[in-house]
């Protein structure tokens, strides 16, 4: 009698079929499953560096696609913490790059191109842009204008090496004129009508444009300065750690009003004086201390950016700035003084006065000091309500506020 034959490897041929069945279906289940997804190609995807950083990775959107691959790119962004991504356009393939530390504006480009300063160095239009300037330089001296000052302009500017750019601000419209003197034809010069220096400054004097010099010198056109020298002053100031000075003032000058500016004899530098009774709250504050005039004003670079932007744009004569220059300096009793070793002489021509216009029966210069006392008043008040609304969001009470 004969045996059945078994086998585990035997199978019947309807389980043989339901094997092939079922294996044909996942497979179109798995071609169906995969053709709903976005196609990642890992050789084109950006990954953030610390995590591959040798791959380059890019994303390619497919159209049947609900899922936002932008989002997917928006979370590993994220992940880079502010480093360098770079995703090509759709379109063609153009990089895009965006650095937030750039430039406010410029995040689009790449740090290596950006020239966030400038200066006033002249360039020649032939030759090679490495060979234009012969000597750079260090520092920078305005002065407010008109001809009818030129002489005295003129001797100013000796007084200054080549390691000054010199800038003339025009405010009677006349610069071909200066071109009887040689210096001036290496000079900058802005002309606009009926202007002051503050105005000229506000918007020429940008700290990214005078970034560059070490020292920039805010001057008046009525100074005497035959005993004046401008190289010997640096020394002094930086000698003494002056971040905001002006030479000491001739005691026989012209509309001497303070103490604190008046040169001293046998002295350097000064720091602190002693004024009338009562015109000093505290003798670290103006005007006993932390205290110069602009009438011939020199800021450090770190300075100057600071007193940039405390210059208001519609008070044009600064008046009430002298006053406030100490909020830009710490401390200002110890960086603002006076250096007596260096003197001028304030003439006191009242050239941009005549430049007013005559109402209800005043001169021209009666209009333009009336115009001086009120912005005087007005600066005064809006620092105090400024740093009154600083320090009410704060929760702080204030010490002391800008003085009168």
């Amino acid at each position: 009698m004969g045996v059945p034959l078994r086998s585990c490897n035997v199978r019947k041929p309807n389980e043989t079929m339901r094997l092939i069945i079922t294996t044909f279906a996942g497979i179109i289940f798995g071609f169906f499953i995969g053709v709903s997804f976005p196609t990642l190609s890992l050789t084109k995807m950006n990954l953030p560096s610390s995590l591959f950083p040798s791959i380059d990775l890019t994303y390619i959107e497919d159209k049947y696609s609900g899922l936002s691959t932008q989002a997917l790119f928006n979370a590993l962004n994220s992940l880079k913490a502010n480093k360098v991504v770079s995703m090509p356009s759709y379109k063609n393939n153009e990089t895009k790059i965006w650095i937030p530390t750039n430039p406010r504006g410029a995040e689009r480009l790449p740090p290596g191109i950006i020239a966030s300063e400038s200066d006033f160095y002249l360039r020649r239009l032939w030759g090679q842009p490495s060979e234009d300037l012969t000597v750079k330089p260090k520092y920078l001296v305005t002065f407010t204008v008109g001809y009818n000052q030129k002489n005295n302009i003129d001797a100013a500017v000796k007084k200054f090496s080549e390691n000054f750019t010199i800038v003339l601000f025009h405010y009677d419209g006349l610069t071909t004129e200066w071109d009887e003197f040689e210096w001036s034809k290496r000079a900058i010069h802005v002309s606009v009508r009926k202007q002051t220096k503050w105005w000229y400054a506000k918007r020429f004097l940008h700290p990214d444009i005078v970034a560059p010099y070490d020292y920039i010198f805010m001057w008046d056109e009525d100074l005497g300065v035959e005993h004046f020298d401008a190289e010997e002053y640096i020394k002094l100031v930086r000698k003494h750690g002056l971040e905001i000075s002006q030479p000491g003032l001739d005691p026989n000058s012209g509309g001497l009003t303070w103490a604190m500016t008046r040169k001293r004899d046998n002295t350097e530098v000064h720091k602190d004086t002693e004024e009338r009774p009562g015109w000093c709250t505290d003798p670290r504050l103006p005007p006993c201390a932390a205290f110069v005039e602009i009438m011939a004003t020199v800021f450090s670079r770190d300075a100057w950016r600071c007193v940039w932007h405390m210059i208001q744009n519609d008070l044009v004569h600064g008046w009430g700035l002298d006053f406030s220059l100490r909020k830009c300096v710490e401390p200002p009793h110890e960086k603002i003084g006076v250096v007596d070793a260096q003197w001028i002489v304030h003439q006191s021509i009242p050239s941009l006065g005549d430049q007013g216009q005559a109402e209800g029966g005043k001169a021209p210069w009666e209009v333009v000091r009336e115009r001086c006392r009120k912005e005087w008043t007005m600066f005064q008040d809006r620092m105090t309500n400024a740093e009154k609304a600083y320090y009410e969001a704060m929760g702080m009470k204030p010490s002391n506020l800008t003085a009168h």
